[in-house]
């Protein structure tokens, strides 16, 4: 399994925690073989969850310009028609995918072009499924251009547990469907702007994997 380059100061982190823990278990109770095994197993599994959250999968992206990928795995919880304040100012078809502690937390462009827009915006940790986390939290901004001329807004936010955000791309610069373009630690949420004609491949409640699964077609 490969593990992903963000996870260097988690790991690190964790494996102190647990060394000082376990340290501690058995300097306090030298002869309590039962408590030992607890938090020996309790370790571990903590090492696991660790783990698994910055796993890198492979991904097949099949590029189509005319689909949207996925650019995140998770949970469908937003599909709407809204009012898009930042960039485009005017009424677009918002898709929102929630991303739990356990799903993988690499992001992937769902299309290929320039990036013709970029914004980081500090902010607050609300938890990622609030309806004001979209404006209020700790968020970035990217817009990518297509070369028909096709806008596509994405936006990664911050929860309450994620209060790092990643990012790999800048204004100017190419970018590949499926590729990777940022990482969210520990639950969050992306956000995609559409335009109001695209045909919409998902449902809410649905679960789409990043860099993979077409979530909206572009007329």
């Amino acid at each position: 399994m490969t593990i992903h380059r963000e996870s260097k100061g988690t790991i690190l982190v964790a494996t102190i925690f647990i060394i000082i823990l376990n340290s501690a278990i058995a300097y306090f109770f030298p002869d309590n073989d039962t408590i030992r095994k607890i938090f020996v197993v309790l370790s571990v599994i903590l090492a696991i969850i660790v783990l698994q959250f910055f796993r890198v999968p492979k991904r097949t992206t099949v590029q189509n310009p005319k689909h949207i990928i996925a650019p995140a795995d998770g949970k469908v919880v937003v599909i709407e028609e809204v009012v898009e304040t930042e960039y485009f100012k005017g009424p677009r078809r918002q898709v929102s995918i929630f991303m739990s502690p356990i799903n993988v937390h690499i992001n992937f462009n769902p299309i290929s072009g320039i990036v013709s827009y970029f914004k980081y915006h500090p902010g607050k940790f609300l938890v990622a499924w609030h309806p004001k986390s979209s404006t209020d939290n700790e968020r970035t901004t990217i817009v990518t251009k297509h070369a028909n001329g096709t806008e596509v807004l994405f936006r990664q936010i911050a929860g309450a547990l994620a209060r790092r955000i990643c990012w790999y791309v800048k204004e100017g610069q190419a970018v590949e469907q499926g590729k990777e373009f940022g990482f969210i630690k520990f639950g969050s949420r992306i956000d995609i702007f559409l335009p109001l004609d695209a045909k919409i491949l998902v449902n809410l409640e649905d679960r789409p994997v990043g860099g993979e699964t077409v979530i909206a077609e572009l007329v």
